[in-house]
Formats: structure tokens, sequence, C-alpha cells
């Protein structure tokens, strides 16, 4: 059983929640008293969105992150849906816009003022009309900008591609009709290229979004699935439900066969639904009960017993939803390595509760902060569309490091069979560093860049710029983008550094071969 595990050696044995003081909470917040089994709740950096009670319509509040305490009874509103808002999700690549879900069967799209509020917000910058019954669920896509997925329960998944200039939308790109009854939920794999469902038929989904196949599908008859999750990397599934006597359940599955599941245990028997979440970064999944105080944590390992109970966070104050703060908004310097939102409409409050690692050193702690999700698209819609993959472009959490790192350009997977020794597996949770992923070709499109260069003239040779073309990639018109095309420039050299160090050691190794085989041969 996971709750008793032997004894482990992991850096995240002694990980513990700590909810925030009263004066860092967000007081007088009249949270939605919708039974919709939704989060409620988004955050990024910037602000923390939350759907509210509101007469006629529905509507929600956008509140700026560090404006914490009591809010203002009067305090400005995004409205402009005509019925209930079901969910709200944050664009992952820009802090200023959100995506909202309504009963009156529309999406809208909204841009949010960088200042404060000063009136309402009516009209949204696009809105999406394709769905004919209510729509309960929204996701933005991982990797790729501006694509989002949203889910009706007339029994449809449609992708919209919002790089248009039309205000009103009425066609979706694809429409996933696979589903037999309303979607429960909806996750992506890492890169975006495959998504998992729940379903309410009791049925978990593996599709491939673009080609609108069901590549896998599943269901086990003492498991009644809510909500799913991809693990990451990992190629298997976590998913959340009830079980023949209703007792609330989890569940781990191979993506690759969903007969049975590789993991099944019963927690207790509350009526509450269980949110999963996962992260990534530290292979960590947290279980959010629906109703209690109670946040349980584990570790996730590739191997048995797969998932390794770390401890559980406990209140009193029961929560309706959860927001959880992307990476790269949590405080370093405290080894915040996770923040939750509880909302907790019997005191109309939002809570922050952080999971730290207690650390006595005040410095940088680089072994609980691998590289994450950059807030940057590393394709664009029409890429992906058109069946281009690409792994999240990646950046350090170290103060004062923006350095992106490019990902490899692909449209399917390419196995490295040569130069294996120069590809090494980077993080806990097996995801493999994009630089590591590069070496080989880097070390070929050295040597092509290199011979190019001999027969350009010199004029010529003055347009090329750290692999890029000047004249196809513009100047820098802001700061912003200055510092990030001067850390792009400070990586590749580092990076070369390496290369170049590794090739050192290896004619060295090859030297003292040689000389090892030349004193035997003398011997002889």
């Amino acid at each position: 059983m996971s709750w008793h595990p032997q004894y482990r050696s992991s850096k995240f044995r002694h990980v513990y929640g700590k909810a925030a003081s009263k004066d860092k909470c967000y007081d007088c917040v009249p949270i939605t008293r919708n039974v919709h089994d939704n989060h409620f709740c988004a955050v990024n950096p910037s602000f923390i969105a939350v759907v509210t009670e509101c007469a006629g319509g529905g509507a929600f509040l956008v509140i700026p992150i560090k404006q914490t305490g009591k809010l203002d009874p009067h305090y400005p509103k995004v409205c402009g849906h005509k019925g209930n808002v079901l969910d709200i999700k944050w664009n992952p690549f820009n802090d200023f816009v959100i995506a909202s879900c309504s009963e009156d069967a529309t999406v809208k799209i909204w841009d949010i003022p960088n200042q404060l509020l000063k009136r309402n917000i009516t009209t949204p910058k696009k809105e999406l009309l394709g769905h004919t019954r209510r729509v309960g669920l929204i996701e933005w896509h991982p990797t790729a900008d501006n694509v989002l997925f949203s889910s009706g329960y007339d029994y449809k998944i449609m992708i919209w591609n919002l790089d248009v200039k039309d205000a009103v939308l009425s066609k979706p790109v694809k429409i996933l009709d696979a589903h037999k009854d309303v979607v429960l939920s909806m996750s992506f794999n890492t890169d975006g290229s495959l998504l998992a469902t729940a379903c309410r038929d009791k049925k978990i989904r593996v599709i491939d979004p673009r080609a609108g196949t069901v590549l896998q599908e599943g269901s086990y008859k003492s498991h009644k699935v809510n909500k799913v999750l991809f693990l990451g990397n990992m190629k298997k599934l976590f998913s959340t439900g009830t079980s023949w006597w209703n007792n609330r359940q989890i569940a781990l599955w191979d993506q690759n066969d969903l007969s049975v599941p590789l993991l099944e245990e019963d927690l207790d028997g509350s009526s509450g639904l269980l949110f999963p979440v996962y992260d990534s970064d530290t292979s960590m999944l947290y279980v959010v009960g629906k109703g209690d105080g109670n946040i349980r944590y584990y570790e996730i390992s590739p191997e048995k017993p797969y998932l390794n109970y770390l401890m559980e966070y406990r209140s009193h104050l029961p929560q309706k939803g959860i927001g959880t703060m992307p990476k790269r908004g949590l405080d370093v310097a405290a080894c915040e390595i996770f923040r939750f939102y509880k909302l907790i409409p019997t005191k109309s409050l939002i809570e922050p509760i952080s999971m730290i690692v207690p650390r006595r050193s005040e410095s940088y702690q680089a072994d609980i902060y691998p590289l994450t999700a950059a807030a940057e698209p590393a394709l664009t819609a029409q890429e992906w569309l058109t069946g281009t993959n690409k792994e999240p472009l990646l950046v350090s959490l170290r103060p004062g490091s923006e350095a992106v790192k490019s990902p490899p350009q692909f449209l399917e997977p390419e196995p490295l069979t040569k130069a294996t020794d120069l590809s090494q597996q980077q993080g806990a949770q097996g995801r493999m560093s994009l630089e590591d992923k590069q070496k080989p070709r880097e070390i070929e499109d050295g040597r092509k860049r290199l011979k190019v260069d001999e027969n350009l003239p010199k004029n010529e040779q003055m347009c090329l710029s750290n692999g890029f073309d000047v004249f196809e990639c513009p100047p820098p018109k802001t700061e912003n983008e200055l510092l990030q095309m001067y850390y792009r420039q400070q990586e590749e050299i580092r990076r070369l550094r390496e290369l170049v160090i590794q090739r050192d050691i290896q004619i060295k190794q090859l030297e003292l071969e040689l000389r090892n085989l030349s004193t035997d041969t003398g011997n002889y």
C-alpha cells in the first residue's frame, strides 16, 4: 500500500503545507455557490481570478496578486456572460489574457488591463460560438500559442485557433465527437500531442486531437472516473473517482493499456470530488478534496510501487475550489515548490497554501528547482495544427536567470543512435534536457556553419549572428527582448564551451587508449 511505504530516500519526504497569515489572504470575496465540479479559480504571477456570485448572468473577479486583505464590495467584475460562469483559465503565455466559459453556451476571451480595474469589463476580446449547450470545460494548449480547447454538454470537444482577427468565431478548426456523454475532465501530455479525457460514461480515453482518433479507451468495473491527468512524460495517467461502495478512490494507468489500472486505492468515504494536480518538475502529485480541507501529496516513481505517499495537509476549513500558481510565481528564497489558493465560501476567503521543503540554507536550492516551463510558446497555432510537436520552452527559476532553452524542432521524435555519450538525462522525472537532445545535431550544424562561413564573403558573413539570420530575426525593440537575446547568446556560448570541453576529454581518452595499445604491442 502507498499509505505506509518503507523508508526511501527523497528530498521531498519532509515537505509541509503552510497557510498564509490573515493579512496575506483575500477576504470578503463573494465566491460562487455553483455546484459544478470545477476549480472556479485561476492564478498567474500577476492576477488571481475567481468566479463570483452575480445577479442576472455570470461574472468573475480579477484581483491583482499583491492586493491582499479585504476586498471592496463594489470591486469591478468581468461580466459579459448571460449564464453562470463554469470555468476560467489564464493564457499560459500571456498574463493579461483569460478565457471563460458559461451556461450560455459561449466561450469568451478577455483582455485584462495592466492597471487596477476601475469599472466592469463587459466587452470580450473574442467570442466563440460553436456549442449548442452549456460549456463546462476549457483548456489552453501547453506549447502552442492561442490554441484553446472547449468541452460542452453537447458531448463535443472543439479546438479553436485564436490567431485570427475576427472578434466572433463560429467555426472551430476541429470538432472531436468521440464521446457519448458529458466530458468531465481534459488533460494534455507535455508537448500537447495527446489529450486524455474522463467521461460520464465511466470511460477514460486517450485521443489524438489533430486526427480526432481515439488511441486508447478503457474503463474498470470498480472505478467510476471523475478526473483524469497526464503524469508528464512518464506515459502514465492518474484518475480520481469513486468505487462500488461510493468511497473516494484513486487509480494509476498505463497510457498504452487502459484495460486494467496499475494501481487502485480507496482513500475515504467522503462524498466530495478529488482534484488531482501534478508537478512534473518534482514528480509530486497533489490530491485536493472538495468539501474538506485536506491536501494529500505523493511522489511518483516510474517503477513499482509507482505512488509513494508523503504527507497530508489538513485544515478544518473546507475548500470549494482550488487555484494553483505557475512555478515562475513561487518564492524560491523560501524553498516554496508549490502554492495553492483555497476557495473557502463559508468565510468568503481565499487562502494561499505554500508547500515548502525545509532547508537551513538561504541560498538558491538548484536541486529542488529543475528547469521549468517558460511563459513563451514553443510553436505557433498553425505549426501545431499542421502536425509539428515541440516540448515546452524551459527556464531556470534562479533569480536573475531568464535563459530560455530552445526546443528541438521536428515533426516526430527522432531516435539518437550516435553520440549517445553526449546525451544525458536531467531531472528525476525523466525529462531530457533540450540541450542534450540537440548536441549531436549541433556538432554537425557547427561544422556545416563553419564551411558556409568560409565560403561567404566578409560582408555576407556579418549577416549571420549566433546561428540566426539577422534579417529574418529583427533587432529587439524592447529592453525585455534585448535581455532575452543576450541570455540566449550567453547560453549558447556556455553550451559550446561544454562541447569543446567534452571533445577535449574524448581526445585525451583516445590518446590514452593509443598509448596503452602501443605499450601492449611493444611488450609482445
